[in-house]
């Protein structure tokens, strides 16, 4: 029976194949780091999820696209200090941004802490 073809790894421009999952054995262990602490993974259930949605629906519109001059829809909240370094769920410390800034950032923060 025929092997399955080998993928590249997910991370642009990066030569390598994935072994098991999107990432070579190079950038699998980068990947790792970006996975939450446990003890701040237990933050992000219902109790999240109700205070996410609140602030969505007074924050309808992307800050991040705003500031740029789109009108693109909020689809997550986002904690401007990290929950990790004693950030609050306090609607001064959130930002409604939409899927790609969001995304964006928090890959901008996971590498300034590498």
């Amino acid at each position: 029976m025929p092997y399955k073809s080998k993928r590249n790894c997910a991370v642009s421009r990066c030569p390598n194949y994935a072994e098991n999952g999107a990432y070579c054995t190079v950038h699998k262990k980068d990947y790792n780091k970006a996975i939450r602490d446990p003890a701040v993974q237990k933050h992000y259930g219902r109790r999240w999820a109700k205070i996410s949605a609140l602030f969505l629906s007074k924050h309808p519109l992307c800050q991040q696209c705003q500031l740029a001059g789109r009108l693109t829809p909020s689809t997550e909240a986002h904690h401007i200090k990290p929950v990790t370094e004693g950030g609050t769920d306090d609607d001064t410390n959130l930002m409604a941004l939409c899927k790609p800034c969001h995304s964006r950032i928090t890959m901008d923060e996971v590498r300034k802490r590498w």
